[in-house]
């Protein structure tokens, strides 16, 4: 990792000799990771194989379970807001901020590093404090290289790879999109690879070459400074441009290219805009359809990518099986769920209790099953509860309240103050059962819950997800 001078020399003919500083906050690697999950979360991916895995960083982060199951009863909450004659339709717009993997794989040519990501992907010790976890997920760590082909990863839906291709020497770089894009075929895949434009942001502009601390281009080809050792090219933001929108036209994908990590500190010369990221990023997306399906097959016949990969296998070295909670799927009927949660309240002291604290620390999440939104319609069929909600707010935000307020004198906030809560009982956001409404009755369609409506039905052929490069934690 390239390690800037805590401090700008004070003479300018001084800074014009050294290396500037520049640092990220986030880390550029944190950064790095951030686009990736914004990415899986945002096209719900379920199945990962990430190339250069290392040590098993991003894996674990996979590994983590989400706090409730994916939502499944939008018609229900829609059909509660129209009873209460509240705009449902801005209900629908929200995203399911969290990832719900089924299957991760992580290849890595380091079997050293491969022991950590083994460890670290491992099914944790249950404790007190651990997240039930509401889906299953597999968990399989490969050793080798990307020249050898490995019929496994023929069905994953999205392929990871970050910081790995400035790595890799020409003879392996040549065959990366025809093994990834032509062979794997993924739905998406995520790359990010230093930018050599952002590097001169390093030094003073007519700083002599002497001032850039780094590593030379170890292959000969150029005269450019690297930022790591084992750096095979880094390139400028056109050089990779042309590179990924090649690959997406020969392949049938089409590439969405952008970067993460700005410096905390502002440039002098005022070269921010103009030097970019310090990290280029890129997604490729499938194009779908017989016609592009044979684009791709006569593109892997014309290069022969079949009969130039290794003939050597990969290695499987280990497999997880995370299982979920035995409540996963199986919910407590309504009343019982509304019971619970007015005892919660009650036994608080408080009148109004944000969803998503109440699933945590009202131990809500095992009576619902996993499900969310079992707790709010719950809590809106009972009697002596309420819900607080804005449809365009994510349902963890709205509030369950007592209808009557607490029976004492002595109540607390949420924070607990020496406040009150004040119900508005007049807010157009509270809503509850009204007698006559169809949703609430006990004959609706979903008004009763059986455990054949709610099991959790994953294929046996379903997927999850990977890792970050070794060397990703390891540079700027």
């Amino acid at each position: 990792m390239l390690q800037s001078p805590p401090t700008a020399p004070a003479c300018t003919n001084e800074l014009e000799q050294a290396e500037l500083p520049v640092t990220f906050f986030p880390p550029l690697s944190q950064q790095r990771r951030a686009w990736v999950f914004e990415v899986l979360t945002r096209e719900k991916v379920t199945s990962i194989l990430d190339i250069g895995c290392g040590e098993g960083d991003l894996i674990a982060c996979l590994c983590n379970p989400a706090p409730w199951l994916p939502p499944s009863h939008h018609a229900e909450i829609r059909a509660f807001l129209e009873s209460q004659e509240l705009p449902s339709i801005e209900y629908i717009i929200h995203e399911e901020p969290y990832m719900h993997p089924v299957r991760v794989i992580g290849l890595d040519i380091s079997a050293v590093d491969l022991c950590d990501a083994i460890k670290h992907t491992s099914p944790p010790k249950p404790t007190a404090l651990s997240w039930p976890r509401w889906i299953p997920l597999d968990v399989e760590i490969w050793e080798g290289g990307l020249q050898s082909l490995n019929p496994v990863f023929m069905d994953v839906e999205c392929i990871v790879s970050t910081e790995v291709i400035e790595h890799l020497p020409e003879e392996v770089l040549q065959d990366f999109a025809p093994v990834i894009l032509g062979v794997y075929q993924p739905r998406l895949l995520l790359i990010t690879t230093p930018s050599y434009t952002f590097n001169a942001r390093f030094t003073a502009p007519d700083a002599p070459p002497s001032a850039r601390r780094g590593f030379p281009d170890p292959t000969g080809r150029t005269d450019r400074i690297f930022r790591h050792s084992d750096h095979k090219f880094e390139w400028t933001v056109e050089e990779f441009t042309d590179w990924c929108e090649t690959v997406a036209d020969d392949w049938g994908y089409e590439a969405q290219i952008r970067g993460v990590g700005k410096p905390n500190e502002k440039d002098e010369w005022d070269r921010d805009e103009s030097l970019g990221w310090a990290s280029q990023v890129a997604m490729f997306r499938r194009k779908e359809g017989d016609v592009w399906k044979k684009v791709r097959l006569a593109r892997r016949e014309q290069v022969g990518i079949l009969s130039r990969a290794s003939q050597s296998q990969h290695r499987l070295l280990a497999t997880h099986r995370h299982d979920p909670h035995k409540s996963a799927g199986h919910p407590l009927p309504l009343r019982t769920i509304g019971d619970l949660t007015h005892e919660r309240l009650l036994d608080y002291g408080i009148a109004a209790f944000p969803v998503g604290r109440l699933w945590t620390e009202g131990e809500l999440d095992i009576p619902c099953g996993g499900c969310l939104e079992l707790l709010v319609l719950a809590a809106a069929k009972h009697n002596d509860l309420a819900v607080r909600c804005n449809p365009a707010e994510k349902i963890e935000k709205w509030e369950i309240l007592l209808k009557s307020g607490l029976p004492s004198q002595c109540t607390k906030s949420v924070n607990d103050t020496a406040q009150d809560v004040v119900v508005d009982t007049s807010s157009e956001f509270l809503v509850s059962q009204t007698d006559n409404a169809t949703w609430g009755n006990e004959s609706s369609s979903w008004g009763v819950m059986t455990t054949d409506d709610w099991n959790v039905k994953i294929p046996a052929d379903d997927w999850g997800w990977g890792v970050p490069s070794r060397w990703e934690t390891n540079e700027p």
